[in-house]
């Protein structure tokens, strides 16, 4: 099989994030297919995220100082050994073949990134609401074109792509580093598949957030993409449906948090808000 002569480093940038970080790397440890290497990027963590990293073996540690989840992932895409560049947060949980899939989806040659769709499982029905996520996302890879994207929760990229577009991708924090270097990579000529069954566990957190910090977070969407003249619809589709989410869900989370620690114990929960990840404040 062509994929197993693929090397793949998984990269996951890390700010304070010791509540999840165990969860995330006991997954990539149940992966039936190892990753070749796992890098965990402390980004000035003043927590025990850097001791939680230790307690995994195959865990390559590295540091970035400057601050925000770009530089951090820059970072981890430099020092990356493998021909595959997986990206994945902290909260993130992996399902078990992810590594297997994402070798498979690569075996193209033509394609130069994959991305794919995530399920919150902190958040109602976890086993079934990434629908949503689906829907969204595949209706905008379909029928939107000139909407490029990347999710940092779920992609993989090949190695020597990210170094033939690295030096061009914006460095901006009022946007969103995956988004702007899908971007790049649609401009370069460069394929993104998006694989419907690529999917990754993600923490909904960001509904703790107030309205205004919502707002502003979602608000960086449309501003990556205008940022490089886009202009389509489909940029509102997504802050639509995130927006919506946020007005029905964010009223009931207290209680839902809860009932939720009844029954999924063992499931990493923050009842705190998830830091702007392009400055962590």
């Amino acid at each position: 099989m062509l994929y197993k002569s693929l090397t793949l480093t998984i990269v996951i940038p890390v700010f304070n994030e010791q509540d999840h970080l165990k969860a995330c790397l006991s997954a990539i440890a149940a992966q039936t297919v190892a990753p070749d290497e796992v890098i965990v990027v402390d980004n000035n963590s003043s927590d025990d995220s850097a001791r939680v990293a230790a307690q995994f073996p195959f865990v390559r540690l590295v540091k970035e100082k400057r601050q925000g989840v770009l530089f951090a992932k820059n970072r981890g895409f430099r020092a990356a050994s493998g021909d595959i560049i997986g990206r994945i947060d902290a909260d993130t949980i992996l399902p078990p073949r992810w590594v297997q899939q994402v070798k498979e989806l690569m075996s193209d040659e033509a394609t130069a990134a994959v991305t794919g769709p995530v399920n919150y499982y902190d958040m109602p029905l976890p086993d079934s609401n990434y629908h949503l996520d689906h829907w969204m996302r595949s209706s905008i890879y379909n029928w939107s074109p000139k909407s490029p994207f990347l999710f940092g929760s779920n992609m993989a990229i090949r190695k020597s792509v990210w170094r033939a577009v690295s030096a061009d991708i914006c460095h901006d924090t009022y946007m969103h580093e995956d988004l702007d270097l899908a971007i790049h990579l649609y401009r370069s000529g460069h394929r993104i598949t998006y694989a419907g069954h690529l999917i990754a566990g993600a923490s909904g957190r960001r509904y703790n957030d107030s309205p205004l910090r919502f707002y502003r977070y979602i608000s960086m969407y449309r501003q990556t993409y205008l940022r490089h003249g886009l202009h389509s619809l489909a940029i509102y589709t997504a802050t639509g449906v995130y927006s919506l989410g946020y007005i029905l869900l964010h009223p009931w989370l207290k209680f839902w948090y809860r009932l939720y620690g009844l029954f999924w114990p063992l499931v990493p929960l923050t009842r705190s808000a998830r830091k702007n990840p392009m400055n962590n404040i």
